[in-house]
């Protein structure tokens, strides 16, 4: 039984990444943002007696630094960095392009994930062999430009370049990184025309985080470990 914390995980990919660790008898730390928005967590945490649910704001490290003090002690074998934001689908003149929409998805996309693993590396590497996941996207990479959704493509880009800097320097310290596409997921985020829903999205990632290792830490690649170029 593995101990993972999954952040973002009130829905979508991240409520169905909870329940696919928790069906197969994983020990799944569940957050999301604030409690107002937690009840898809709740509901999950009721289900499945292995998922607790906490409260974690991915954009406050000082929120970060507290749920790991409330979980000092404990190994985390996996940590699912799957919180994020998209504000804006349109061209240069979309009018939703404001400093606003750049904070929130940059600081949830891009600063997030660093604050996250920041605050439970020694969580990690009490483990002994722990993984960190950053749920990335392919929109994010330069061969797939369209012109389009700016602020999500240039947070995404940024996220996999900090999943590959945070393997180089993990790596010493016997934690493995990846950064990984769900695919295009029938979500709020990715609408109702999407190809993949998310239970199998989250069935291809728990596939990928678990061939995730030491030996190939720092890869960029999708739900079905088809590599992605960055």
């Amino acid at each position: 039984m593995l101990t993972v914390l999954v952040t973002g995980a009130n829905r979508g990919v991240g409520r169905a990444m909870a329940s696919a660790f928790a069906a197969r008898g994983d020990r799944v730390l569940a957050t999301c943002r604030n409690p107002a928005d937690c009840d898809g967590v709740a509901r999950l945490a009721e289900a499945r007696g292995t998922v607790e649910s906490y409260t974690l704001d991915v954009t406050d490290p000082a929120h970060a630094e507290t749920l790991a003090e409330i979980l000092a002690d404990q190994a985390i074998d996996l940590l699912v960095c799957n919180a994020g934001a998209l504000i804006g689908r349109g061209g240069l003149a979309a009018p939703d392009y404001d400093a606003k929409a750049f904070s929130t998805v940059l600081m949830t996309n891009v600063a997030g994930p660093f604050f996250t693993v920041r605050a439970f590396l020694p969580h990690l590497r009490r483990s002994g062999a722990g993984k960190v996941a950053v749920i990335s996207s392919a929109m994010g990479s330069a061969a797939r430009a369209r012109g389009d959704a700016y602020i999500y493509r240039a947070s995404k880009a940024a996220a996999t370049n900090l999943a590959v800097n945070l393997a180089i320097e993990l790596k010493g310290l016997g934690v493995a990184v990846g950064a990984y596409h769900p695919g295009w997921v029938r979500t709020d985020m990715g609408g109702a025309e999407a190809e993949v829903s998310p239970e199998e999205s989250a069935a291809g990632l728990l596939a990928r985080f678990d061939a995730l290792t030491l030996e190939r830490t720092g890869v960029f690649e999708d739900h079905l470990g088809r590599p992605i170029s960055f």
